[in-house]
């Protein structure tokens, strides 16, 4: 059993020069490299069952996500998670006010194409779970109150209503949040992800679970370093200029 547990966070898999993208080509090989090597992934729901039990890990497992809800999600993710029995779970940025009939897309972000709630259904029937990613993806730092409860709690109620399902996770924009915005991600939902890059504990706030973006993995070489023993001390090494980041962001007021 193991003592961490490392979150994958993906944004939309294709081939543009973009802070959010990556590539189609090394997500499927490096998904081939996991499976062959006996890893497994729990969904977000189950990893936060065992950290409020106070149990460990499985040995070789992980969490995989994706925020936002590109169509890649479901072009390119969804048949390779198909393929080797993965679970994962994206976060939706709903939209206000729209439809959720089948053809519906959500509203889109970066000037991508987005899932349909056709695509979400079938995502979900198979297994994939669902979590919220407020109505239209703000900073919710800057916003009055109620309008931050508005981005919480109605995109929630959206997507619960679309599927028929609770939804238990939510994953904060930009991973900005404060006390004030925590605690009402709290009365809402069982788990919130922040951008705390690292792995998560059970020393792990679990409304604000550390995750691991994929950017820094973005080739072969470096996904086969999340196979290997050295992964934790990679994932400190690189925690490094982000915590000096952080605290030089906070000190000016950004």
């Amino acid at each position: 059993m193991a003592a961490s547990l490392p979150i994958l966070t993906f944004h939309t898999l294709d081939d543009q020069s973009s802070n959010v993208s990556f590539s189609p080509q090394v997500f499927r090989r490096g998904m081939a490299r996991l499976h062959e090597k006996g890893y497994r992934t729990i969904n977000l729901p189950e990893a936060i069952y065992l950290l409020r039990q106070g149990r460990p890990f499985p040995e070789r497992s992980l969490v995989i996500t994706f925020d936002d809800g590109y169509q890649t999600v479901y072009e390119e993710a969804f048949p390779i998670l198909q393929r080797y029995n993965m679970s994962a779970t994206v976060f939706l940025t709903v939209g206000e006010g729209g439809t959720t009939m089948a053809a519906s897309l959500l509203p889109s972000l970066k000037g991508r194409s987005m899932l349909s709630w056709h695509n979400i259904r079938k995502m979900h029937q198979w297994g994939i779970t669902f979590g919220a990613h407020t109505l239209t993806h703000p900073d919710l730092t800057r916003l009055p109150l109620d309008q931050t409860e508005s981005e919480i709690c109605d995109s929630k109620s959206i997507i619960e209503d679309a599927l028929s399902a609770p939804v238990t996770c939510f994953a904060y924009p930009y991973g900005r949040h404060n006390d004030r915005i925590r605690e009402i991600v709290r009365q809402h939902f069982d788990c919130a992800c922040s951008d705390n890059f690292g792995l998560v504990t059970a020393r792990s706030d679990l409304h604000s679970l550390e995750r691991i973006d994929a950017c820094y993995f973005r080739t072969d070489r470096l996904f086969g370093v999340i196979l290997t023993r050295w992964f934790p001390s990679y994932i400190r090494a690189r925690n490094i200029p982000l915590f000096v980041r952080r605290i030089f962001q906070k000190s000016s007021g950004r």
